[in-house]
């Protein structure tokens, strides 16, 4: 993974950490995509907002995170030079 891919997920991720008190309140249990400080998108799952978020987007330009309250859901890092379907 390139530095300019992580810093930009760090990014991201941070973005989620600032708002997350207002993203559980509008989004609790959902998987978002957030790119560029904003909510592309709220789905049922990691892999329904993989899917969707790749037919816009670029991989790697993107994050995807389940909002829940507090930090349980912070741990999972996939990264893959395979591309998906």
């Amino acid at each position: 993974m390139t530095t300019a891919v992580t810093d930009t997920l760090r990014k991201e991720f941070q973005f989620y950490r600032d708002s997350q008190d207002e993203m559980v309140q509008k989004y609790d249990g959902k998987v978002v995509a957030i790119k560029n400080g904003k909510v592309l998108g709220a789905y049922d799952s990691a892999g329904e907002a993989l899917s969707q978020t790749q037919k816009t987007h670029e991989l790697g330009s993107f994050l995807i995170q389940k909002v829940s309250a507090g930090s349980k859901d912070y741990t999972l890092t996939i990264r893959s030079r395979i591309p998906l379907p």
